[in-house]
């Protein structure tokens, strides 16, 4: 535990916030130097060596570009080409005609919830922004709106279900049955998707309508591929990480099958799979040739990595604080039952960015505490672990790696991704942890 008083913790967290949006949204300034001047403001604030506050962003930036960089490169890479084939107008047409144009938003969360239920919510959205985009032009739905509806369905899931790492990991610790939290973490999570969705409409259209520009695409009407060819470089890898996760979860690699999709499920290659699978429709092309696209996807990917990682600096800064410790440390609050969980994981997730690790910190800080919090049943230690489900949705913001995926691939500024997605997420947060409260009737 560090000396870093709860005042200077939020202190700092709430100057960094405000930092960042001013110079964004009134000055311009480029999100990357907003980030990096938002860390140093909060570190001072911390009182913080600027030798340590060097060191902390400069390992943030570098542990995020490492996880991420090598998926949003891959990522951007099959965006491109499945715009340049037209496969992604071929699905927003085919979207379209099964749901009609003032549907898509519901129908982008609903794909959203079912896509996130395997796969990570910034691997689903990135695989998912070139038929995001689409669907945007083709409908002339605001892109705000559709962005933050596929958003809120992958994101729902991720932060209330098993096997994905930080909701697992949790419920390691706690010692809850991984089923049950599965099933419960997954009902819970559809009326939490479902106001995110309806926010998202709501909040997206007071805004002016944002679309984007004329879809590239480098095949004829008559070379455009069939729905099945277009959905394919989508599907395949999502199947294949869906699989990978299945099967990590049972714990099981002996077999040379299972080593097989442990390898194929993982994301960069899942991706990578999926522009092999895209490749013959370029054959259909007459422009710009796959070294072109391959050097524009590098060169887009860049410009996303850079602000991502600076999220990633900003988030190491605000971790620095310990305010999910602070809070637990006080003992005024240790007879407040399931609220605790719920309150240490939204601070965490709040101060720091990350729902994987706000979670996993929360779970460590809450388990000497379940007997007195009376959680220490296996429906306590159920609700617990899903109350921290609830309490890693809100507010996902500036120093979430997830929000600048959102924003730049969908090109948002940041002023509407806060009054949208970031809103959703704390709309979100709440419901599900009143379904946890209702749920806790029952139980406890």
């Amino acid at each position: 535990m560090n000396n870093i008083s709860l005042l200077q913790s939020i202190s700092g967290l709430l100057a960094g916030i405000a930092l960042i949006v001013i110079l964004t949204a009134r000055y311009r300034i480029h999100a990357f130097f907003a980030l990096l001047l938002a860390g140093l403001l909060a570190g001072l604030i911390f009182q913080l060596p600027l030798t340590d506050i060097l060191t902390t962003i400069k390992t943030g930036f570098g542990q995020i570009i490492g996880s991420l960089g090598l998926l949003i490169i891959l990522g951007t890479t099959l965006g491109l080409i499945l715009e340049h084939t037209g496969s992604t107008t071929v699905l927003a047409a085919y979207v379209l005609r099964q749901t009609g144009t003032g549907r898509s938003p519901l129908a982008l969360n609903i794909i959203g919830y079912i896509v996130g239920m395997p796969i990570f919510c910034d691997s689903g959205f990135i695989v998912l922004s070139g038929l995001n985009k689409a669907l945007a032009w083709r409908s002339g739905v605001s892109m705000v709106i559709m962005a933050s509806s596929l958003a809120t369905g992958l994101y729902a899931v991720h932060c209330m279900m098993p096997p994905h790492p930080g909701i697992t990991a949790a419920t390691g610790v706690i010692q809850a049955d991984v089923g049950r939290v599965m099933l419960f973490g997954l009902l819970i999570a559809l009326p939490a998707s479902f106001c995110g969705y309806a926010w998202s409409l709501y909040a997206g259209r007071r805004l002016p309508v944002i679309t984007p520009g004329t879809m590239e695409t480098d095949a004829t009407p008559e070379a455009l591929p069939s729905v099945w060819m277009a959905v394919l470089p989508i599907a395949v890898p999502i199947l294949l990480i869906a699989l990978r996760s299945v099967f990590t979860l049972e714990q099981n690699s002996s077999s040379p099958l299972l080593q097989i999709l442990n390898l194929t499920g993982t994301p960069e290659i899942a991706i990578t799979i999926g522009i092999v699978l895209a490749l013959p429709g370029l054959r259909k092309g007459q422009g710009e040739g796959f070294g072109k696209i391959l050097q524009e996807g590098a060169e887009k990917a860049a410009g996303i990595l850079v602000i991502i990682g600076g999220g990633g600096a900003f988030g190491a800064i605000l971790a620095k604080a310990g305010i999910g410790a602070h809070i637990a440390d006080n003992p005024a609050i240790t007879g407040t039952g399931i609220l605790l969980p719920f309150l240490v994981t939204a601070i965490l997730k709040t101060a720091q960015g990350s729902s994987t690790v706000a979670i996993i910190t929360a779970a460590s800080i809450i388990h000497p505490l379940l007997p007195a919090l009376g959680l220490h049943t296996p429906n306590g230690s159920l609700l617990c672990v899903l109350a921290m489900g609830a309490g890693s949705m809100m507010v996902s913001h500036t120093n979430d790696a997830y929000f600048w995926v959102i924003s730049r691939f969908s090109g948002l500024e940041v002023k509407d991704m806060l009054r949208v997605y970031t809103i959703a997420t704390l709309i979100m947060g709440i419901v599900a942890m009143c379904c946890v409260f209702l749920l806790s009737l029952l139980l406890l």
